[in-house]
């Protein structure tokens, strides 16, 4: 069995929060339809686990996102990147509860599915809101 593909996987996790955030219906439900679509290369246990965390602290990620983003209030931050960073800052703060993957991954990761999904400024701000982040709550902690 070959080994699901987590950049793939983080795509579709961000597909199926963007719908669910739209829509507002269900996200594992939305994960599940491309995951019966594709297959072995989705790891279906992490995405279950970063869509879980990021449905409970949803409004604990907001905090995050304004404080390193003072001027731009959660609901004028776009969609693509409110979403991006939920996920990024999940597994960044709940790595014992999702998987312990190294932040800078997780950040640079974010930072592609921001230039693919996003607005030509979409990368420049997820990266300098996790910047942000990580060196004020997690670099020092960081293994």
């Amino acid at each position: 069995m070959k080994k699901p593909n987590r950049y793939l996987t983080r795509q579709a996790i961000f597909q199926a929060l963007f719908e669910s955030d739209f829509r507002t219906n269900d996200a594992l439900e939305n994960f599940q339809r491309v995951y019966d679509e594709i297959g072995d290369d989705l790891d279906l246990e992490f995405a279950k686990r970063v869509i879980a965390a990021v449905a409970d602290k949803a409004d604990k990620l907001d905090k995050y996102i304004l404080e390193a983003a003072p001027d731009w209030p959660i609901e004028k931050v776009s969609r693509v990147d409110k979403v991006i960073l939920r996920i990024s800052l999940a597994e960044l703060f709940y790595k014992k509860d999702i998987e312990e993957t190294p932040s800078k991954v997780v950040i640079n990761e974010a930072v592609e599915i921001a230039k693919r999904f996003g607005s030509d400024n979409s990368s420049k701000f997820v990266n300098g809101v996790l910047g942000t982040i990580y060196r004020k709550y997690i670099e020092k902690g960081d293994k």
